[in-house]
């Protein structure tokens, strides 16, 4: 018998004690509360009463499960009959394997300079899917026709990247949000110029829930051709996926998906959760909850002596100006991250488990660091 055989089944000859290999212990302090981001929350309860109800038995492999089967009429009824869903680990994968799908090897992708593509992603979208990332400047996050024209040129120059792809960020990175003519203007504008449109929707309910609008509002309906998909920062453990809203503007998107290494084998345990959060209305409760303790938290920074408000609270964002030794020391009780350290602006992130008392206790103790001076 193979000796590492003999002492994984015969505890004598174990160097490590069982109870050490079995010690399952919560290795946090629950009470932590902080403003960092909506990725530091946990998963909801209603998330992790599907994963055990998945658990257990066998299913398919690789998405032909009856969860992720079940996923695709979900799926379109929310987002139009032609919708096609493919479930991936995270919103890195989800947005390369997205734009992959919509460009070719000579391609390039329009996008504000503030979007989670071109700043957050490690430069996956370039160094991954080997597409050139065309940025404009944008006061809000939002691109325009205008803005886009900025980029929108050179087709035929074999000198410069082509411009393919558009992607909008709902809600943007500085936490504002487009209307559903903002984004259909965008839509006819690119479409007019043969480019596609791509919406990274991590935080599409929060976009939702903040216009009291359906997200097919601002998706099928708006002309948006492909999405990708956040569940992780509304509330799920992990996984995201990228839903096609028009199939004929993508190219072999399971094979895309394989080779970005983003095709879960227990593919059951994304959808499910998926599908607890779209079945019913658990996807609006939390991003409604989570943007209601954001304008909580603003009204509260309003009435702090000395700290600004910097940009537009429209989802569950709050982005302000203060002393930057305040910010130091505020960090030491509450984490939180600077988005602009040298101009002193920081983000403060709410998520669905966000409580009054959190939002309450923040401010207090932003008053009190506040009172002490820079």
């Amino acid at each position: 018998m193979n000796p590492a055989h003999r002492t994984a089944m015969d505890p004598a000859l174990d160097p490590e004690p069982a109870a050490a290999r079995t010690d399952a212990r919560r290795r946090h302090d629950p009470s932590v509360r902080g403003f960092a981001s909506d990725n530091y929350a946990g998963v909801h309860p209603e998330i992790l009463a599907a994963l055990a109800l998945a658990n257990g038995g066998h299913q398919p492999a690789y998405g032909n499960d009856d969860y992720t089967a079940h996923l695709q009429r979900l799926i379109r009824s929310h987002f139009g009959p032609r919708a096609e869903a493919h479930p991936v680990f995270n919103g890195t994968g989800a947005n390369v394997v997205a734009l992959q799908a919509l460009a070719d090897r000579w391609g390039a992708v329009i996008c504000a300079e503030s979007a989670h593509i071109n700043v957050d992603e490690g430069g996956a979208p370039e160094r991954m899917a080997g597409l050139k990332l065309l940025t404009v400047p944008t006061e809000d996050g939002k691109l325009t026709p205008d803005l886009i024209d900025r980029q929108a040129w050179g087709w035929e120059d074999e000198h410069r990247a082509m411009p393919q792809v558009v992607s909008l960020t709902q809600a943007t990175e500085l936490g504002t949000v487009y209307t559903p003519d903002e984004i259909r203007a965008v839509c006819e504008h690119a479409h007019e110029r043969g480019m596609t449109v791509h919406l990274d929707g991590s935080r599409i309910a929060n976009a939702a829930a903040s216009l009291d609008v359906p997200m097919r509002a601002f998706a099928n309906a708006a002309g948006v051709d492909v999405i990708s998909f956040g569940g992780t920062k509304n509330g799920m453990l992990y996984g995201e996926a990228v839903v096609v809203l028009n199939p004929d503007a993508v190219r072999r998107m399971r094979h895309i998906r394989k080779m970005s290494m983003q095709l879960a084998s227990k593919m059951r345990f994304v959808s499910a959760q998926l599908e607890a959060l779209l079945a019913g209305d658990l996807w609006l409760r939390n991003a409604r909850h989570a943007n209601t303790m954001a304008r909580r938290l603003a009204e509260g920074v309003r009435r702090v002596p000395g700290v600004e408000i910097s940009q537009a609270v429209q989802a569950n964002a709050v982005f302000a100006r203060l002393p930057h030794d305040v910010s130091l020391r505020l960090q030491k009780r509450y984490r939180f991250y600077f988005w602009d350290e040298p101009a002193g602006e920081v983000r403060w992130m709410c998520s669905w488990d966000t409580t009054e008392e959190d939002v309450d206790g923040f401010l207090a103790a932003l008053g009190e660091e506040m009172r002490r001076g820079a």
